[in-house]
């Protein structure tokens, strides 16, 4: 046994692709026979992928959660900041520029907006639930538009690390609900084209739940709703801690 943990030790990232991919398999079949594939079998794997983290937490309590099981280290690398920003940036991968000019001052609009209104949905939850200041306020509101902008917002801004955790799981919630209902209401918005597939990027951000979601939508949509998705999250690390910040300080 020692010799098999040995072993995977020092094959872990390769084992840790092998796990990814036997997760996100099982996902589809799920997807595919269960619910006839009107939930994404994306979507599946990271409910998978969230459930098999809190129970790895419980069992090691450490700070890095699976990757403190012998064996399972090579989730360290590949969960990592590294391999975090290599999948963002290789969403853009496959766009059209031509087609990205298209879409014009509606598409610079859709991003301002989805942040603003995402942000006012997060603070707005949270002070219904009693919290009232601008920091903790903030932050949530941030995490609300990602689980990307609100830790860096909540670093940023000194927040606690509850408040931390509370946006990071505002920001999962939102990508999961973006994965599911995405492929559900494209028929009704009219999400079958590159151009608003980039105005759905902008409105939405949360690059992980847009790309899963169009790619159960229409594969071909992925690269556009990504992009914009990905400047929603440079928009929102900007906006975040800066203007809606002073703008929340101003209001309190």
């Amino acid at each position: 046994m020692e010799y098999i943990i040995t072993f995977l030790d020092k094959n872990g990232l390769v084992f840790a692709f092998l796990v990814t991919g036997f997760i996100m398999f099982f996902s589809e079949g799920i997807s595919k026979t269960l619910t006839r594939g009107k939930i994404p079998g994306s979507a599946i794997s990271i409910f998978m992928g969230l459930v098999l983290a809190y129970f790895a937490g419980l069992e090691t309590l450490g700070k890095k959660g699976i990757a403190d099981i012998p064996g399972f280290s090579g989730f360290d690398l590949l969960g990592g900041p590294m391999f975090r920003d290599f999948a963002i940036v290789s969403t853009a991968m496959g766009a059209s520029f031509a087609i990205i000019k298209k879409t014009g001052p509606i598409g610079v609009l859709s991003l301002f907006l989805g942040v603003i209104i995402s942000f006012a949905a997060g603070v707005i939850i949270a002070y219904a639930m009693g919290i009232t200041d601008a920091e903790s306020l903030t932050t949530i509101g941030a995490g609300a538009c990602t689980f990307v902008v609100g830790p860096v917002t909540g670093t940023a801004l000194g927040a606690s690390s509850d408040i931390i955790a509370i946006s990071i799981a505002a920001g999962v919630v939102k990508s999961i609900l973006v994965t599911i209902g995405t492929p559900l209401i494209a028929p009704y918005i009219g999400l079958k084209t590159p151009q608003s597939a980039m105005i759905f990027g902008g409105l939405m951000g949360t690059t992980s739940g847009t790309a899963a979601g169009l790619a159960a939508t229409d594969p071909k949509l992925v690269p556009y709703g990504a992009m914009t998705a990905t400047f929603y999250t440079g928009l929102g690390c900007l906006m975040c801690p800066s203007v809606l910040y002073f703008l929340m300080r101003a209001i309190l």
